[in-house]
């Protein structure tokens, strides 16, 4: 019985990759073939751990960066924008993160302030140093999404790729 079940997961499995791997080919062509949405998905490509499904899911979740104004929009819109969490006037917690939030997009999110954590010097540098002085390794994560975010709408609304000035310091 457990190899039949293995056997129909496997042939599950295979049948949901090509489906995906077709998806992923229909939603290239429909980015190449529109000239501004295939700018904009360049312009994602160039931030540095950014790859191809979280610039896909931030051109599709902000409808071409028309649906949001900034950053901070999108922010709260992913759950990744702390907001104070107080009761009144006496009653005040630390700022908590909305559960009601695009959970998907948060995870890729996550996802890429990891990578940029491991392949970035400079964001490497910033989670080290802030773990360091006693900070929570979670909420510096969360700081990172939100740098990422803030990179991602720059690039977007200044039309130029991202330039990594970090690596000029000497």
């Amino acid at each position: 019985m457990p190899k039949l079940l293995l056997g129909v997961q496997k042939k599950m499995i295979k049948e949901l990759s090509v489906q995906i791997d077709t998806i992923g080919t229909e939603m290239e062509a429909i980015i190449s073939s529109d000239r501004e949405m295939a700018r904009k998905f360049e312009l994602l490509l160039s931030i540095k751990c950014i790859g191809n499904q979280a610039a896909l899911h931030l051109m599709v979740f902000t409808e071409g960066f028309t649906k949001f104004k900034n950053s901070r929009q999108f922010a709260s819109y992913c759950g990744v924008a702390p907001f104070p969490n107080q009761s009144g006037t006496s009653l005040k917690g630390r700022p908590r993160i909305s559960q009601l939030a695009n959970k998907k997009m948060k995870s890729l999110l996550d996802m890429c302030a990891k990578s940029s954590i491991r392949h970035n010097l400079e964001i490497r540098e910033y989670y080290q140093r802030r773990v360091a002085m006693g900070k929570n390794k979670m909420s510096t994560i969360n700081i990172i999404r939100n740098k990422l975010l803030s990179r991602v709408f720059a690039v977007i609304h200044r039309g130029t790729p991202y330039v990594n000035l970090y690596g000029h310091i000497t």
